[in-house]
């Protein structure tokens, strides 16, 4: 029985995917305001997703989850004409994907699992410790942001989001090499 795999983005295509929209989200904020950076950031998720999704014909459900939120608080945001929208989505996101990581552990389903599962093999202790940290991280994540948005200048809130957020995952992410590591085991054939 031949299996298939599901294609796969390159990598730095799948970083620019990941990025390019809060890039935008950003430069379109400091040129324009919020409101023009809000629809830049609606209209660029979107097109992320066609990209991805004709390049791999799948959407991750990570993807789509982020998506219908971005469009949701966006469009509230530009209909209403009241930034606090386009702010508490992050805080929703990050709580949502907590929620549904820890639901999963509940029901002993280290959903993790799911979503990487083309490039970790780990052990099904591995995935529990990972999914855990991982939804704590992303509670983290929504306290921060709640923080922040709360606290400071629209633009300095932005800024947050693409200079604290991005690098924080990115550290957070590498200091899981170790758990990776222990709890790697060989693909099944």
């Amino acid at each position: 029985m031949t299996t298939t795999t599901k294609p796969q983005l390159n990598p730095f295509l799948k970083l620019v995917l990941d990025l390019g929209p809060l890039l935008l989200f950003f430069f379109a904020n400091s040129h324009y305001g919020i409101f023009v950076a809000t629809a830049t950031f609606m209209v660029a998720i979107l097109a992320a997703m066609a990209v991805s999704y004709v390049m791999t014909r799948h959407f991750p459900i990570m993807t789509i989850v982020t998506a219908i939120v971005v469009v949701v608080f966006g469009g509230l945001t530009l209909i209403l004409h009241d930034a606090t929208f386009i702010k508490v989505k992050p805080t929703i996101i990050y709580a949502l994907f907590g929620a549904i990581l820890i639901g999963g552990l509940g029901f002993n389903k280290p959903l993790l699992g799911i979503v990487f599962d083309s490039l970790f093999h780990l052990t099904e202790e591995g995935w529990r410790k990972l999914t855990l940290r991982w939804a704590l991280f992303f509670f983290l994540l929504a306290g921060l942001n709640e923080i922040v948005w709360r606290n400071t200048s629209t633009d300095t809130w932005v800024d947050f989001k693409v200079f604290a957020v991005m690098p924080l995952t990115l550290l957070f992410g590498a200091l899981q090499m170790p758990l990776l590591k222990k709890y790697s085991v060989e693909p099944a054939e």
